[in-house]
């Protein structure tokens, strides 16, 4: 097998990320929805999650005046409304309510969360980090909201249940099988 070095760096070649619903609101209380296809886990202690989103983007303004957000995971029969929410600007109209989804009041945060998504974290913005056109907003989760369908027996995520999707450069995929435990393979 042979490797072929790539004519410019790019980030293009990295793997796939789930796709969030990033929620906010405006300083009249209009909530807003973004589509992020960078989002990661940054630490677990404290627990913090990263997002990626565009310098030029509503939603970082909104962000950044409130000092928190939502992270809204959709399942993959989402798609059409995660991807509109992605492809509209909310500074002319409420995306949530054109897509039929419900903005619902958070505990601990002033953005509020995505009622329709079976897993919702708020997030209180501790770090952002300007990377060229993104910024990497770093929030600590603060709570958790997880629909109980999703949930196994044990009251665990089960990946079948919530179906969630992936973004895989400008493609959209959803989970396949599981193969193994972490630091249980053979």
């Amino acid at each position: 097998m042979g490797q072929q070095l790539m004519p410019a760096p790019s980030s293009r070649y990295f793997y796939p990320w789930p796709v969030v619903l990033v929620s906010c609101v405006d300083e009249d209380g209009k909530p807003n929805a973004i589509t992020i296809g960078a989002s990661s886990i940054c630490s677990s202690n404290p627990p913090t999650v990263g997002v990626a989103i565009g310098v030029a983007q509503y939603s970082l303004g909104l962000i950044e005046r409130t000092g928190d957000f939502g992270v809204n995971i959709p399942r993959a029969d989402q798609l059409w409304a995660t991807d509109y929410c992605g492809s509209h600007s909310g500074r002319a109209m409420d995306k949530l309510q054109a897509v039929g989804m419900t903005a619902v009041p958070s505990t601990q945060i002033v953005s509020p969360l995505i009622e329709e998504c079976p897993v919702s974290m708020e997030c209180k913005l501790i770090h952002r980090v300007n990377l060229g056109n993104h910024d990497w907003l770093i929030g600590q989760i603060v709570a958790v909201h997880v629909d109980d369908a999703v949930l196994d027996a044990a009251g665990h995520l089960d990946p079948a249940k919530t179906d969630p999707l992936l973004s895989f450069w400008g493609e959209y995929w959803s989970v396949g099988e599981r193969l193994d435990d972490w630091h249980s393979s053979r």
